[in-house]
C-alpha cells in the first residue's frame, strides 16, 4: 500500500501513476512495498522533525522513518515541498522531476542504499537515475 498525504498543496501529478511507478521501482530491486506513506509538508514542519528526531538544526528535503525488513518496505517519508521547489530551481529541472527524484531517493534508502560517502552517493545517484527512467511518459515533464 502506498499513500500520499498532503499538508501543503498536491505536488504529485497523477497520484495513481506515481504509486504504480514506485511499485515498479521496488520490483526492479526485487522488493515489495508493504506500507509506504509519503507526507508532503513545509520546510518548517520538516525542520521541526529534523530537530526533534534527528537532533539536526538544518533544513532538508526529505526524512525517512524506515521500518523495512529486508526487501519488505515499510516507511513513512516526509518531503519538504518548499525545499524541493528550491532545489528544482537550483538544479534547473522541473518540480515534478525533482519531486520524483526525492521520492525515489527515500525508497532507495529503505532498500539499504546509503549516500554519506562519495562512492555511496554515486551509487545512489545512479539508482535514482534508473528509477526515473522507469516512469511512464505521462509522469515526465
Amino acid at each position: 500500500m502506498i499513500e500520499f498525504e498532503y499538508q501543503v498543496g498536491e505536488p504529485t501529478p497523477n497520484a495513481e501513476l506515481s504509486k504504480e511507478w514506485l511499485r515498479n521501482v521496488a520490483l526492479s530491486e526485487s522488493a515489495e512495498i508493504v506500507s509506504l506513506v509519503y507526507v508532503f509538508c513545509s520546510d518548517a514542519h520538516l525542520l521541526e522533525l529534523n530537530q526533534q528526531f534527528l537532533k539536526h538544526d538544518t533544513y532538508t528535503d526529505v526524512i525517512c522513518f524506515d521500518d523495512s525488513q529486508g526487501k519488505s518496505i515499510q516507511a513513512e517519508v516526509y518531503i519538504s515541498v518548499d525545499r524541493v521547489e528550491e532545489n528544482a530551481a537550483v538544479y534547473k529541472v522541473s518540480l515534478t522531476d525533482e519531486l520524483h527524484r526525492v521520492m525515489a531517493h527515500a525508497l532507495l534508502h529503505c532498500l539499504g542504499y546509503k549516500d554519506k560517502s562519495t562512492n555511496d552517493a554515486m551509487v545512489m545517484r545512479h539508482k535514482e537515475d534508473k528509477a526515473l527512467e522507469l516512469r511512464p511518459a505521462e509522469l515526465i515533464n
